[in-house]
């Protein structure tokens, strides 16, 4: 039987003296729902961070022009207010920001990839521009957040990949126009992103990172390293990068050896890390599943009451991954979501119930929680 839900201590409190880190960040990801009402009670009391999960992302931040402008590739008017009803909940509950994203391939309005394609070195000229003019007036918006995902998602997923970059992303295509290198894009987004903390006298206590999924996976997490070290390489010019976010959008049974693998090969390079979207997925689903996105391979959905066995091997779990990030170097965890009433894999990689968070639908403490604040509580 679960314990009281009225016992349970405070996540951050709990991991605060875990890991002897009085300034630990405990984040969550969240959408505007999650400031107000009973939601609104579990956060504060809970985390001590939010990210925006959707509300920071360029084409919400600075979408394309209405059709009806003209010219119609002109760019709008930077849309902040989503995100700053965000910012403005966490200011007035001393809670802090870890900004979500600069640059993801996903998002990408297309104004920001538009030029004079006369010669390659104009084109380069024009959406290099368009991207620090981006960088600039967006951190500036922004400037008490603790950390900015500078570019998500840049890593190739194919293990065999010469150089680790992702080749189908809009900002490593346009830079490639015209025979140039497109990995240069990522170099120029840290480039911009220093240049502008600089300015802002946040070099000691604003984190620059580069994000990304699947680092447990040693072909992934290999073209990871490869663009860190890629990064790092344009010191001359002054670009930093501070870290490295790891996703962990993890299923139960995940190993936590292969995390710790990769957080050690962030700390190799004298880098910091930051779980930035952890979540563990109820369902054990083979790596085929990722890719058919049918049922099956993808296993069949539990429906509204999932077994034991399977909450319980989802709090096993939980409880070696937070044990695992009792490290130096990971400086804040933050889950993609606050309760299982609200998470992405509802919907991926197939429509089926999924709850895959700490707090269950009720906003409850699970077996999860409990196994990540209690070392002495025995799961059934």
């Amino acid at each position: 039987m679960l314990p009281d839900p009225t016992t349970a201590p405070a996540l951050k409190t709990v991991l605060s003296t875990k890991y002897g880190k009085p300034d630990f960040h405990v984040g969550v990801a969240i959408e505007s729902d999650s400031i107000t009402g009973v939601p609104s009670l579990l956060l504060k009391k809970h985390f001590n961070a939010i990210t925006a999960e959707n509300a920071m992302k360029p084409d919400t931040i600075w979408p394309n022009a209405s059709p009806a402008t003209n010219p119609p590739t002109a760019r709008a008017t930077p849309n902040f207010g989503p995100a700053d009803e965000l910012v403005t909940f966490a200011t007035n509950n001393g809670i802090e920001v870890r900004a979500h994203t600069l640059l993801w391939h996903q998002t990408v309005p297309t104004w920001l990839i538009q030029g004079n394609q006369s010669t390659a070195n104009n084109y380069r000229a024009d959406v290099a521009q368009h991207m620090q003019n981006y960088i600039e007036t967006v951190m500036g918006h922004f400037p008490d957040v603790y950390a900015w995902d500078v570019v998500n998602e840049a890593a190739s997923d194919d293990p065999g990949s010469a150089d680790g970059f992702r080749t189908d992303s809009p900002w490593y295509i346009a830079y490639s126009f015209g025979g140039k290198d497109g990995r240069e894009y990522v170099r120029d987004a840290f480039y911009f992103a220093t240049l502008k903390r600089t300015a802002m006298n946040r070099v000691n206590d604003m984190a620059l990172m580069l994000n990304d999924y699947n680092t447990e996976l040693p072909g992934k997490r290999a073209n990871v390293i490869k663009i860190v070290q890629y990064i790092l390489a344009d010191s001359g010019r002054g670009t930093m990068i501070d870290g490295v976010g790891h996703q962990l959008h993890l299923q139960v049974g995940a190993d936590a050896s292969q995390v710790t693998a990769a957080l050690q090969a962030v700390e190799a390079l004298g880098l910091i890390n930051h779980i930035t979207e952890l979540d563990v997925s109820l369902y054990a689903d083979p790596g085929t599943c990722f890719s058919g996105r049918t049922i099956p391979p993808c296993l069949a959905d539990y429906g509204a009451s999932p077994p034991q066995s399977a909450l319980s091997l989802q709090a096993t779990t939980y409880r070696a991954l937070f044990n695992a990030f009792d490290r130096t170097s990971v400086k804040s965890v933050t889950t993609w979501g606050l309760a299982d009433n609200h998470t992405w894999l509802n919907s991926w990689p197939v429509n089926r119930t999924n709850r895959p968070l700490l707090f269950d639908t009720s906003l409850y403490p699970k077996w999860a929680f409990w196994t990540v604040v209690d070392p002495a509580i025995v799961v059934p």
